[in-house]
């Protein structure tokens, strides 16, 4: 059984992650600052159908100097890390020309930093082991604009830079590097636009409507797998077409 790290595996895209791989019968390590109701709802259910296939580390993941101590308590818990999903991410939205400094370097440490140094961890277990995928969770701001959101932006565009370049450098020790990049997806997030805003949003995608978290899992889930073997260094786009 092939061991996956998720960070931000406690609620919507990540706990939607953690859900798939369970069904594809991989043991998913969840790391959040806390653990949702729901989490631990699915780790009770799991343990009662397939016991060991889910642990949860509670860690604070802009906490950049401790990650190799995460790293090496999931390795010595659980075992090699084949995959690592680098979910975990936050947004402020607001102009540029008025947001804190203190919270552009809060997106910056936990949506660019931190997955960085979480991947150079866990490559050292998966350069070991002759094999390995790292999959970042990017977004269609990326290679969209969105008003409100540079910062952000620019955080998610700095992953797919990041994982073209990984990929040819860990390609020869038979590791994968992907990108999934979601548009504008049907959570709890979503679900406080108003109506006229995800009008909006569904007109412009091609298929009229929003893609949802099952979706992204879908994408992710593919990457992890033998059929993706010949993937690296590309970005699957995960947005019903808006960006078409």
């Amino acid at each position: 059984m092939h061991n996956v790290v998720v960070s931000g595996g406690s609620r919507g895209v990540g706990l939607g992650i953690v859900r798939k791989l369970i069904d594809a019968h991989y043991r998913v390590v969840a790391v959040a600052r806390g653990e949702s109701t729901e989490l631990s709802d699915l780790r009770m259910q799991t343990e009662a159908s397939q016991p060991g296939s889910l642990m949860f580390l509670p860690f604070d993941l802009s906490d950049i100097e401790q990650i190799p101590n995460l790293v090496g308590r999931i390795r010595r818990d659980v075992g090699p890390i084949y995959g690592l999903v680098n979910n975990a991410g936050i947004s402020f939205e607001g102009m540029l020309a008025t947001m804190p400094v203190t919270k552009i370097e809060q997106m910056v440490r936990i949506n660019m930093v931190s997955p960085i140094v979480l991947t150079k961890c866990a490559l050292r277990s998966m350069m070991s082991a002759g094999s390995g995928r790292v999959i970042n969770i990017a977004s269609i701001m990326a290679f969209t604009g969105y008003s409100g959101l540079s910062v952000y932006g620019a955080t998610k565009s700095s992953l797919t830079g990041f994982s073209r370049s990984l990929a040819r450098e860990v390609g020869r020790a038979g590791i994968t590097v992907n990108c999934v990049a979601p548009g504008f997806i049907d959570t709890q997030l979503t679900r406080s636009l108003d109506d006229d805003q995800r009008e909006r949003i569904v007109r412009r995608s091609a298929l009229k409507r929003l893609a949802d978290v099952d979706d992204v899992a879908n994408a992710v889930e593919f990457l992890l797998s033998d059929k993706a073997k010949n993937i690296t260094g590309t970005v699957i786009t995960v947005d019903a077409g808006s960006t078409a």
